[in-house]
């Protein structure tokens, strides 16, 4: 009997949704570009204007996340100022969201220490264009909080976003590789 209970305890437990915020972040993209007297380097931009939860239930994720492209900083303000004005337009498209339709990798239950390999699969809006994304990455819980380092890529059509086309530019890969890194706690 005592052995029944416990089951239907765990069970009841396991069935609780659990909701994740966000504490801290960082959002990152990085583009391999030639820059004339440069040569091959990696043009990156991070911003900690990241905001969001996500909630696990029965094995189905619902949630957002959003980064306000406003804050994106790189080592060069004339970058920065481009970005802003032509390929993201943020004083139109200020965001961009992140919906999670997915998680897999997570055991069941959340383990209360150590890493797991995730890939994270959900719909990315960036501007007007909505489209699907896998990040690749890890979780690493403590207690009643997760680390989660995730990264995805994807060419600059994807989203109707236009190569940046600069004179010091040499060349610009068509690939642009985002990063997040989030502290995460239960609520």
């Amino acid at each position: 009997m005592k052995g029944w209970l416990f089951a239907a305890a765990l069970f009841a437990l396991t069935a609780l949704a659990q909701t994740f915020q966000v504490v801290s972040g960082e959002a990152r993209y990085r583009v391999r570009e030639e820059l004339l007297q440069v040569g091959l380097t990696d043009a990156v931009g991070t911003t900690k204007a990241v905001r969001g939860e996500v909630r696990l239930q029965d094995g189905r994720v619902s949630g957002e996340f959003v980064v306000d492209l406003r804050e994106l900083k790189s080592d060069q303000a004339r970058r920065d100022n481009y970005l802003r004005q032509r390929t993201l337009e943020t004083d139109r498209y200020p965001f961009a969201t992140f919906r999670p339709k997915e998680v897999r990798g997570l055991p069941n239950p959340l383990p209360r220490q150590g890493k797991v390999p995730i890939q994270v699969v959900g719909d990315l809006t960036i501007k007007e264009t909505t489209a699907e994304v896998v990040w690749e990455g890890e979780a690493e819980f403590q207690g009643d909080e997760v680390r989660v380092f995730l990264r995805t890529e994807f060419p600059f059509e994807k989203f109707g976003l236009a190569q940046p086309r600069v004179s010091v530019v040499l060349s610009l890969e068509n690939r642009i590789r985002l990063e997040v890194e989030l502290v995460l706690r239960r609520q």
